[in-house]
């Protein structure tokens, strides 16, 4: 391996866990104002939680679901339905696209705070309950 390839292996982790997260908060614009429990407890955050987390991962293995029982698609040979259940709550995650769409319903103000701050929640459960799934599940046949 040339130096160049030494380094950019001994830095990717570093950029990968470390840079790109803290960079993609800093121009999320996420300020943390009053109780993050205060805010997190409002009907808005409430409702970008619960969509990200649950309404995604049950809308994408209810597709899913759908898709291959009306036969437009079929689960591949070696995966499982609680497999594709973990994978489906993984989808919270992406929080560019929600950040967007939380720009056109609130513009600037209260709420689109209250917006940052359930979006960057919902990601982390999200996150979280895909990695607890999928570990649970480990790599067990189907």
């Amino acid at each position: 391996q040339t130096p160049l390839q030494r380094l950019e292996d001994a830095l990717h982790p570093w950029v990968v866990f470390g840079v790109l997260p803290l960079f993609a908060l800093a121009n999320a614009g996420v300020s943390i104002e009053g109780s993050p429990t205060a805010i997190l407890g409002q009907p808005v955050a409430l409702g970008i939680v619960l969509g990200l987390v649950l309404g995604k991962s049950a809308g994408i293995t209810l597709f899913a679901w759908g898709a291959t029982r009306l036969g437009l698609a079929a689960l591949p040979p070696d995966a499982r339905w609680a497999q594709l259940h973990g994978v489906a709550w993984l989808a919270g995650i992406g929080f560019t696209m929600s950040l967007f769409i939380a720009g056109l319903a609130f513009g600037e103000g209260e709420l689109m705070s209250v917006a940052k701050l359930a979006i960057l929640v919902a990601s982390v459960v999200a996150c979280l309950g895909g990695m607890a799934v999928l570990r649970l599940l480990g790599g067990r046949e189907p």
